[in-house]
């Protein structure tokens, strides 16, 4: 399934953008690092952990695997497409040239707004960790203060350059691996309630129905875990042999980051002492009370310093990833500001004015967030209806080019297994789009039950009238739908 194979000229050739004016300064390490901070197990997996265990008790947990299987499929045409393409930005720059520039435009755009909200998210995921470790009670404001603060700390660790966001890379690493394995093995050492079977028992999570609706909705913690291999492909001009490197290190993001997160859920589930309480709503923060009563207050506050970590470099990889497709989306003319989201600093190659605006609307949306009662599932929710709906663009793009003659030829393909993968990724892509769309709350207005649909619709609609307003979209002389040749597409029609 892999190895070098020589550049089909029909095909096209794998090649980096021109002029190109980031500096290659991230390792192979690095990168996978800023992969794995992006899809961090300890921030999905104690953000989530206790609106996964309401919805659909301990066998939540298999939601890991359902998501795990299907977005390795995702990955495995992503790091055939960025071999080929291994240029800034991500999912823009690859469905330009593999289907065009409206598809494109419009990938990017519902990729930005997911990536801008997904920053909202895992910041305010942190608010109630940084309450507990310096001292102060939890309130809506004090969450949106502190999603401000850790906001403006990553950007400006990311203004530092990419150095510095290497090093705070793998320094998350480390955190999310202490955060995992050490507390992990801590807690089924010295706090473990229940056996191994608890992963099969609902807690009448169901009433009396079929469970598969209870799972389904609790699986929100799988969905959510598992994007960010992709930030491994948006850095992919600062890093040496990125045909080789990237593909590799988004399919080890996928194999440790899942494994780690899966067993961080496992800890947490067989130390739970009363999972009824936490059904009812009578323990509120699961994850919290379980470190409390295993460690103690100190060594809750220091376990809490961990976590703390692994939510800023997350924070961090997110705005490294909205900022080069913001300054990707500008280097190509393709948005309002481009010359100003365009302009580089040079003494540190970062992006700076598009880095500022990755900051700054999520700071807006943290804000706006005051006037939401469920603030952080309809966040991350649209979060993840954002990040889906691109990522499956890429995938209908990439089997488009595909059946049409596209024949991958950086240094990792698929071969004969191509296809099939694509297909199964799409298939994947749209069962995960359906069931996080589900409204799943009749006793509510229909306009909060289907809240993620309407905003995902606001964020379509919006993007095609800007892009038929102002014909952003064919700015620009970037190559687009060049992935397969003219005359092998023209073929292919006629087959």
């Amino acid at each position: 399934m892999t190895g070098p194979q020589p550049p089909s000229p029909a095909a096209g050739t794998a090649s980096a953008e021109p002029g190109s004016e980031f500096r290659k300064d991230m390792g192979p390490w690095a990168n996978f690092a800023l992969g794995f901070t992006y899809l961090s197990p300890v921030v999905s997996t104690y953000t989530l952990f206790g609106t996964a265990v309401v919805e659909g008790g301990p066998p939540m947990i298999w939601a890991f695997v359902l998501a795990g299987c299907g977005q390795f499929l995702v990955a495995l045409i992503f790091g055939e497409i960025v071999a080929q393409y291994p240029i800034a930005g991500g999912v823009y720059p690859w469905a330009r040239r593999l289907w065009g520039k409206r598809w494109a435009w419009m990938t990017g755009w519902v990729y930005m707004w997911a990536l801008l909200v997904t920053i909202t998210s895992v910041a305010y995921g942190a608010g109630p960790y940084i309450a507990i470790l310096f001292g102060f009670d939890t309130t809506v404001h004090t969450t949106v203060l502190c999603t401000a603060v850790l906001i403006v700390i990553a950007v400006l660790i990311n203004y530092m350059g990419t150095k510095a966001l290497s090093a705070a890379a793998v320094i998350g690493f480390a955190g999310e691996l202490i955060g995992a394995l050490v507390v992990g093995i801590y807690l089924l050492s010295t706090h473990r309630h229940h056996g191994i079977g608890v992963i099969f028992d609902t807690y009448g999570t169901h009433g009396d129905g079929s469970y598969l609706p209870a799972f389904l909705a609790a699986a929100i913690i799988g969905f959510y875990q598992y994007y960010g291999f992709e930030a491994c492909g948006d850095t992919a001009e600062e890093v040496a042999h990125p045909g080789r490197v990237i593909p590799r290190a988004m399919r080890r993001t996928i194999y440790i980051g899942g494994a780690a997160a899966t067993f961080t859920c496992m800890s947490l589930l067989l130390s739970v002492t009363d999972f009824n309480a936490i059904i009812s709503g009578e323990q509120a923060d699961p994850v919290v009370d379980v470190l409390y009563d295993a460690m103690g207050e100190t060594g809750a506050r220091m376990v809490m310093a961990v976590v703390l970590i692994s939510f800023l470099s997350c924070t961090i990889s997110l705005q490294a990833a909205a900022g080069r497709l913001i300054y990707s989306y500008a280097r190509d003319e393709m948005i309002a500001g481009h010359r100003l989201l365009r302009r580089f600093a040079h003494a540190r190659a970062v992006p700076g004015y598009a880095l500022f605006v990755s900051a700054a609307v999520p700071l807006l949306i943290a804000f706006a967030s005051l006037f939401s009662e469920d603030a952080l599932t309809n966040i991350v929710s649209f979060a993840i209806l954002g990040i889906y709906g691109s990522f499956q663009m890429v995938v209908l793009a990439a089997l488009r080019a595909r059946l049409k003659g596209w024949r991958p030829a950086g240094e990792f393909t698929l071969g004969r297994w191509g296809l099939a993968v694509n297909i199964g990724a799409l298939a994947y892509g749209i069962f995960a789009i359906v069931n996080i769309c589900w409204a799943r709350s009749p006793e509510k207005p229909w306009y909060e039950n289907w809240i993620v649909l309407l905003c995902g619709a606001v964020v379509v609609g919006t993007g095609v009238l800007y892009m038929f307003t102002t014909h952003h979209y064919g700015r620009g002389g970037a190559a687009a739908g060049d992935a397969v040749p003219k005359e092998r597409a023209e073929a292919a029609s006629k087959r």
